[in-house]
C-alpha cells in the first residue's frame, strides 16, 4: 500500500506539467545589504526601540534573485533596522556625521561586491556561450552525418 502511494506521488510530482506553471522571477528589485554594525547604544536606536546599523541600498535587474545582470541605481548608504526589516533614508550629511563619529571610511562601505557588479554578467555570458556552442556542435554533427550518407554506396 505504501509502495503504491509512493509511486503515485512520484509520478504526479515528476510530471513536467506540474513545473510548467512555475515562473522564474525577473526584473528590477531593491537590494539592502548590511555593511556595518553600529554599537548598540541609545544613540543608535530607532523609534521602535531596535538598534540600527549601516547598510547599502541599490537597485538592480536580476533573474531569480541570484543572478544580478546589471545595476540600475548605484548604492547609497542608509540606516537599517534589521528587526523591523526597514531602512531610514537620511540625508547624506547626517549619514556622514554618523560615520565620522565612528571613524569609518565611507568609500570602503559604499561598494558593491564583485558578484553583484560583474558576476551575473559573467554567468549569463557563459550560459549564452554554452548554448551557442551546443548549436554549432549539433550543426557540425548533422553536416558530418549528411556527408557520410552521401558518401555511402547506395543499394538498389
Amino acid at each position: 500500500m505504501i509502495r503504491t502511494i509512493f509511486i503515485a506521488l512520484l509520478i504526479a510530482f515528476s510530471s513536467t506539467s506540474v513545473f510548467a506553471g512555475i515562473k522564474i522571477p525577473m526584473g528590477e528589485r531593491e537590494v539592502l545589504n548590511k555593511v556595518y554594525d553600529l554599537p548598540d547604544t541609545d544613540e543608535f536606536k530607532s523609534e521602535h526601540g531596535n538598534f540600527i546599523d549601516v547598510a547599502t541600498l541599490h537597485k538592480e535587474y536580476n533573474i531569480a534573485y541570484i543572478l544580478p545582470l546589471y545595476v540600475i541605481e548605484e548604492p547609497r548608504l542608509v540606516l537599517f533596522d534589521e528587526k523591523a526589516d526597514s531602512f531610514y533614508d537620511l540625508p547624506q550629511d547626517k549619514v556622514d556625521a554618523i560615520l565620522a563619529s565612528q571613524k569609518i571610511d565611507k568609500e570602503k562601505l559604499n561598494k558593491l561586491p564583485f558578484y553583484t557588479r560583474y558576476g551575473g554578467k559573467i554567468v549569463a555570458l557563459l550560459i549564452i556561450g554554452l548554448l551557442v556552442w551546443g548549436v554549432i556542435i549539433s550543426r557540425k554533427d548533422d553536416a558530418e552525418e549528411e556527408a557520410r550518407a552521401e558518401a555511402a554506396p547506395k543499394e538498389v
